[in-house]
């Protein structure tokens, strides 16, 4: 019976049943501490996979000039500030906020990625 049943369809129920079981049950603030930890949890992931970047790179980001360092780690920073405070819980909700969030963190990649980009340009 197993294989007879679309994985797509599978998936599905088992997602109706686990929302059916939460409900019934009324485990929402359960559910939303297991949230709240997801989300710490997804902040050290980044943290963590953003320190071994810097961690492989740091003797390369040692020999670039002053300014670029500045602009490179000022940007990080203020991207690193941006995605922290999305996840405070007394951020305001709306669709004005998330276009702020997201134009922020383009324009951080922005000037982090032309930073790397000038430095790694050799006259051409």
């Amino acid at each position: 019976m197993r294989g007879r049943i679309n994985p797509t369809l599978r998936g599905f129920v088992l997602i109706l049943v686990i929302a059916g079981v939460i409900t019934a049950l009324s485990l929402q603030p359960a559910l939303w501490l297991i949230l709240l930890i997801i989300q710490a949890l997804f902040l050290v992931a980044i943290a963590y996979a953003v320190y071994r970047a810097w961690r492989n790179r740091r003797g390369e980001i040692a020999l670039w000039g002053t300014r670029a360092k500045v602009v490179f780690y000022g940007a990080a920073l203020v991207a690193l500030v941006d995605v922290v405070a999305a996840f405070l819980p007394s951020w305001p909700v709306g669709g004005f906020e998330d276009l702020v969030f997201f134009c922020v963190l383009g324009i951080c990649g922005f000037a982090m990625w032309r930073v790397w980009h000038d430095e790694h340009t050799y006259g051409y």
